[in-house]
């Protein structure tokens, strides 16, 4: 078979290792993940009551055009129902911007380490792919912007940045927008957008309507804690969603899937909660990284990078063993720094517990485990 030539190199996505391999290997009861962002207060209740009354058949076909969901988003928002595409997933929909825009001919700009399916998704297109290195853990969006040519169709921006946690204020955003040329496409990529707490953060979608080559993706698997059902969707001017629909498979976002996030963003109570509980969460790793002079990237997600100076494999394989499950940085970009999920207040304490031994041990303070 004649395959894509860049499919014979290319890795497929990593996922975290998952909760019942991890007890079968290890002989353990209870396992506490950590490593793939979730929302470890899972979703809303008022989810979980509408799905347990669902009489939805499983014979029938979703509704193409998601129309509550759809209605649902553009009320909340106060945008258009033109103006949304729906996905299964916001990966989806960085799959389908590719489709759509990237091929041989076409180059493609990004900053480095960020989310891994940008780069994975130009790799399928053939496209051309040029990465600007992160400064201090940000986007380089000067540099980003030097990077341009004839060739390139899309520039991807991930903020907050995955796997640093950090965004782009405002000021600088506006100004890198002013400078894009408008027939190249900026994919803002919020996927972490409702725990931003940064006075100086950005008002995205007010933004969909001043810059016409703009689209803002966002998800319903992180804080709405819907990760199973895979729904995200994209923001923009009707021209690039009109542009965009014709590369989405039909049916592309599940009957259940639709209806819990429809329920979700209505209690936006639970993810003001979620909200104040991840930013207490941050500040127990805060507060334990100083403590330890461990350096961090401050965070605007739900998750901390932390370097240990060490192989972040040792760190990952450590805590592994204990029971907790987080992210190695080596497949990242950070090859000595381990990501981790902000958890609840207990699960916190204990992994930092953990920390604190590993941490001894390493120092030679402590003998054994």
């Amino acid at each position: 078979m004649r395959w894509k030539e860049q499919l014979l190199t290319l890795n497929p996505y990593q996922p975290g290792k998952s909760i019942d391999s991890v007890k079968k290997q290890y002989n353990l009861n209870q396992i506490v993940k950590l490593a793939s962002n979730e929302n470890p207060y899972g979703c809303s209740k008022e989810v979980t009551t509408t799905l347990q009354a669902n009489t939805t058949s499983l014979a029938t076909y979703p509704d193409g055009y998601a129309t509550n969901l759809r209605e649902q988003l553009a009320t909340f928002l106060q945008v258009d129902e033109e103006g949304l595409i729906l996905g299964n997933g916001s990966d989806n929909l960085i799959q389908l911007i590719s489709r759509a825009l990237l091929h041989p001919l076409a180059s493609t700009i990004m900053a480095t380490p960020t989310f891994s399916q940008y780069k994975h998704n130009a790799v399928i297109e053939g496209a051309i792919i040029k990465e600007v290195p992160l400064v201090n853990g940000e986007h380089n969006l000067d540099a980003m912007l030097s990077a341009i040519d004839e060739q390139t169709n899309v520039i991807w921006v991930c903020s907050p940045n995955n796997p640093t946690g950090t965004y782009i204020p405002e000021n600088r955003l506006i100004s890198f927008l002013e400078k894009v040329p408008p027939h190249i496409l900026v994919v803002l990529d919020e996927a972490y957008y409702e725990y931003v707490v940064a006075k100086d953060y950005y008002e995205s979608i007010s933004l969909t309507r001043k810059y016409e080559n703009l689209i803002v993706l966002r998800t319903f698997s992180k804080i709405y804690g819907l990760a199973a059902l895979r729904v995200g969707y994209g923001v923009a001017n009707h021209a690039i969603i009109k542009a965009l629909e014709p590369t989405r498979e039909p049916f592309n976002v599940n009957s259940v899937g639709k209806l819990a996030a429809s329920v979700a963003i209505t209690d936006q109570k639970f993810i003001d909660l979620c909200k104040e509980k991840n930013r207490f969460g941050l500040t127990q790793f805060y507060d334990f990284c100083e403590q330890n002079q461990l350096e961090f990237f401050p965070s605007q997600t739900n998750f901390i990078l932390i370097d240990f100076k060490v192989d972040s494999d040792i760190v990952f394989q450590y805590l592994l063993e204990k029971g907790y499950i987080v992210r190695s940085g080596k497949a990242l970009g950070f090859p000595t720094s381990v990501r981790i999920t902000v958890g609840t207040k207990e699960q916190n304490e204990k992994l930092l517990s953990l920390i604190s031994k590993f941490l001894a041990k390493k120092e030679g303070r402590l003998l054994g485990k």
